[in-house]
């Protein structure tokens, strides 16, 4: 009797040690997680703080069985990554395809698939895996998809930002230098007695209190329009350069940068074999239109 006993309970032994260690597991992956949780900031989630990030912390915080594929992922990171192209907190040409998202810079690119996998190089893959991750998540709130481009054509991008900042500090300059130039006048004519100066023990004292006052004046007034002058120097450098990186990802001749091109593996296929594709459906489109239909045609 007692060697039967012993023998069911041993047989009892290895699944309830089992149950135990998945509830011990189970409970120190919930506490990591709640750790993560209050660690990390998940609604200013960015690269930095995916970086800091261990494979354990990863793990603990997105559950791989919850992650949003597929179509729908593609929809939420083409419209995440958009509105973050709007805002400037990322430079890149989106292009959407069947399954298939490819966000390109003139330096660096970012290849988004279904499954949520992504290749890429640059910066501009360091600023997408995190919009992948989160857009994956049920839990992120995804904005509402931009209308129209998210990046400005060459032509239309302004030379100046802040046009009235600058107006504002030339007219404080001016009336700065104006200021001095009157009191150095003054000075000049006091001096040379073509005016009599006033009198008393604090005459000379009053007088080269007008000229450092008149000094004075007019080196704030120079050095409020040095930095206008700078001011716009520098905000026409950094048009020019914002409109040759739009050129060079294609935004003036619709021609992609040539290293997508020179990549190894699938991606310039797929990108190619994409655009074939569209530009046969185009054609199908135009041959299949009923003449009839034509809005010059006369009707019937």
């Amino acid at each position: 009797m007692s060697d039967a006993s012993d023998d069911a309970v041993g047989e009892r032994d290895p699944e309830s040690g089992d149950a135990d260690a998945a509830a011990s597991a189970d409970e120190e992956i919930e506490a990591l997680r709640q750790e993560v949780e209050e660690k990390y900031d998940f609604e200013n989630f960015g690269p930095q703080e995916m970086a800091e990030m261990s494979q354990e912390e990863w793990e603990a915080a997105f559950d791989p069985d919850t992650w949003i594929t597929g179509e729908e992922l593609l929809d939420r990171v083409e419209a995440d990554l958009k509105n973050r192209v709007v805002t400037r907190d990322v430079f890149a040409r989106i292009e959407r395809f069947d399954d298939l998202i490819i966000a390109y810079s003139d330096s660096g690119y970012a290849a988004i698939y279904a499954d949520g996998t992504v290749e890429g190089s640059g910066t501009v893959l360091r600023d997408v895996k995190p919009t992948v991750a989160l857009c994956s998540m049920d839990s992120y709130d995804v904005p509402e998809m931009p209308e129209g481009e998210v990046l400005p054509q060459p032509q239309e991008v302004p030379e100046s930002s802040d046009a009235l900042g600058n107006t504002v500090l030339q007219v404080v300059a001016a009336a700065q230098l104006l200021a001095g130039v009157v009191l150095l006048g003054a000075w000049g004519l006091y001096l040379t007695n073509i005016l009599s100066p006033p009198s008393g023990n604090s005459a000379t004292l009053n007088l080269w209190l007008l000229f450092v006052a008149g000094v004075g004046f007019v080196l704030i007034g120079l050095f409020l329009f040095v930095m206008v002058a700078n001011a716009r120097l520098s905000d026409k450098f950094r048009a020019e350069e914002f409109r040759n990186r739009l050129r060079a990802v294609g935004l003036e001749d619709d021609e992609r940068p040539e290293f997508l091109d020179e990549l190894e593996g699938d991606l310039p296929d797929r990108i190619r074999a994409a655009d074939e594709e569209m530009a046969a459906g185009s054609e199908d489109d135009e041959s299949g239109r009923d003449p009839d239909d034509s809005p010059d045609s006369p009707a019937t």
